[in-house]
């Protein structure tokens, strides 16, 4: 493990991992991945559309990594698969200095932890 982690929490699968994740995060970051990762941001995505949260979801698009799941959305939206609102579920930054302007500029909660889950 790394020496810079503070807290490891194990679960005992996927689905527990991403409802343990949704319950204690204020924010939702796409960080590049794989498999994993794109299941997990599509659900996130998923579950705003069908208003079960309305958390901001970030992708960063660190060297056009996210450009392929971003023409897949767009794909979905052209084939009539998905509304063109679809695109307001999400912001895309293109690093992570602009995802940390983007955080720091979110406006204060009530009862917000300031926990961001990295997809």
């Amino acid at each position: 493990m790394h020496e810079g982690v503070t807290d490891l929490t194990v679960t005992e699968g996927m689905h527990d991992r991403k409802a343990r994740m949704f319950a204690l995060s204020d924010a939702f970051v796409v960080m590049p991945g794989g498999l994993g990762t794109f299941d997990e941001t599509i659900e996130i995505m998923t579950w705003r559309q069908l208003r079960q949260h309305d958390k901001p979801i970030y992708i960063v698009n660190i060297a056009g990594w996210a450009d392929s799941l971003l023409a897949m959305i767009e794909g979905c939206i052209a084939d009539g698969f998905a509304a063109p609102a679809v695109r307001d579920l999400f912001a895309v930054v293109p690093d992570v200095p602009a995802l940390m302007a983007a955080l720091e500029a979110l406006p204060a909660q009530a009862g917000a932890r300031d926990t961001v889950a990295t997809l």
